[in-house]
């Protein structure tokens, strides 16, 4: 807290003082805005009778908490927004895509979980806010964790517009950043909104998607779209998505990668978001070959250890039967197959017919059928 002889900044001197701090905390940029998100609220509701949520029923939750933030955490009048960049350097992401042998992870996965990194510098943020004021502060710090429209925020905040992926897009970091946010009964000065989105007539987003997941700019069919179907998903792969999955076994990034902004993004600095395990460059087999001990070791921390190692193992048998032919895979999926569960049973049997018809030979030199009666 401010001493006594301390004077209690000004709201404009604050706002400054926040800006310093959050550079210190090592935020590449903050914004600041009001709670109003009517607007915002009303695409939501547009989109979710569209059932274009998929399962993620989460997102029909909460009533219009998502759009009033004062209801979800009472006394809010402002929003701080931040952005933290996690693109690691020398991703090699089209290399990866291009190599079928190789599995590809979206690339804000491949290190450590951002939830609790990010948390908690802006927890610190908010104790060094409630110590300039000289008094007790509502505030609560969000990264993706509660009812939050942290895009629609981040873009009333002045930190970049959502584009036609439906991503937030700056100009000087393009989309590979995470946000956060720290809600906060201060009436800080709002930052203004850019005036008009920067997507123009491009459409590279959409006509890369493997899945044909928009249905319109800035539309999103989650029930389309990688990242949901081998995510948030819990039950099979669709089988009519399955080729077009290729070897993206968690997430997908091809809208971002495609998009002409990130040419501007830069390399983040975070140890915490450099690549863990070898997960920029590793074989499918390799990570099919996991054990569940394994998988559970080896993704302590990450954001890939929510889907559990049976999603995993689903995953990497898509990933697998899409594969050039192999011996070596196809001995890797028939070793896993009389203890796999069920779910994933079924997804290697499709692999196993996808390497067959890929063989080099047509005289049913892989024996599926035995495994599968």
């Amino acid at each position: 807290m401010n001493s006594s002889n301390t004077p209690k900044p000004t709201l404009t001197q604050l706002t400054e003082n926040i800006r310093q701090w959050s550079q210190d905390l090592e935020f590449q940029q903050i914004g600041f805005t009001r709670t109003d998100l009517s607007q915002a609220g009303e695409r939501l509701q547009g989109w979710l009778d569209n059932d274009y949520h998929g399962s993620m029923q989460w997102l029909a939750e909460h009533g219009d908490k998502r759009w009033h933030p004062e209801k979800l955490l009472p006394g809010t009048v402002s929003v701080i927004c931040v952005r933290m960049d996690y693109l690691p350097a020398d991703s090699n992401m089209v290399a990866c895509l291009k190599d079928g042998e190789k599995a590809y992870l979206s690339r804000y996965a491949l290190g450590r979980d951002y939830h609790k990194l990010m948390r908690k510098r802006l927890a610190t943020l908010a104790s060094k806010i409630e110590a300039a004021c000289g008094e007790a502060v509502i505030q609560r710090p969000f990264v993706d964790s509660a009812p939050v429209m942290e895009k629609p925020l981040a873009e009333q905040a002045g930190l970049g517009w959502i584009g036609k992926n439906t991503l937030l897009l700056n100009r000087q970091a393009g989309s590979w950043f995470f946000l956060g946010e720290l809600y906060t009964s201060l009436a800080l000065p709002e930052d203004k909104p850019m005036p008009e989105k920067q997507c123009g007539q491009c459409r590279a987003c959409h006509k890369v998607c493997p899945t044909d997941a928009f249905p319109e700019p800035y539309v999103l069919d989650a029930r389309r779209c990688i990242s949901y179907l081998t995510i948030e998903n819990k039950g099979p792969i669709p089988v009519e998505f399955r080729k077009a999955m290729g070897n993206r076994v968690f997430g997908c990034d091809d809208c971002q990668i495609i998009c002409p902004w990130n040419r501007f993004a830069s390399a983040t600095t975070e140890q915490d978001f450099q690549p863990r395990h070898k997960l920029d460059n590793s074989a499918l087999v390799t990570l099919f070959g996991w054990s569940e001990e394994q998988f559970l070791s080896n993704t302590a921390g990450s954001p890939i250890r929510r889907i559990g190692y049976e999603r995993w193992q689903r995953n990497l048998a898509v990933g697998l039967g899409n594969a050039p032919y192999s011996t070596q895979l196809v001995r890797a999926l028939q070793t896993k197959l009389d203890s796999a569960s069920e779910l994933i049973k079924e997804h290697i049997i499709w692999a196993l017919e996808q390497q067959s018809k890929n063989a080099p030979d047509s005289d049913g030199s892989i024996d599926i059928n035995s495994h599968v009666l």
